[in-house]
């Protein structure tokens, strides 16, 4: 979590416009537990993570959508999704991510 909030501070310092993903909802075999957080900022940087790398890039393009439009997001991410074989879990489990732009 503080590698997250150290690449935060700085990317803000610098003027960066920053999304931040954080897991509020797991269910069964989640890789990892709510709370989680992952941060993304304009130039396509990330840190931190949200699952075991199998939904990251979903969640970057996401996170690039809110701080496109300033509306947050509410991602839902399981094997029985639609697009399961794309981004979803495969270890079983569900999750839930929240994504919003981070602002003073």
């Amino acid at each position: 979590m503080n590698e997250v909030l150290d690449e935060v501070e700085e990317w803000r310092s610098r003027g960066d416009r920053v999304a931040l993903a954080t897991v509020v909802g797991t269910r069964r075999s989640a890789p990892r537990p709510a709370g989680a957080k992952m941060a993304i900022n304009e130039h396509g940087q990330i840190a931190g993570a949200v699952s075991g790398g199998c939904v990251e890039g979903a969640v970057a393009t996401a996170a690039y959508e809110v701080l496109e439009s300033g509306a947050p997001r509410l991602l839902s991410f399981g094997i029985a999704d639609e697009e399961a074989f794309e981004v979803g879990l495969p270890c079983g489990g569900e999750i839930d991510v929240f994504v919003e732009e981070l602002v003073d």
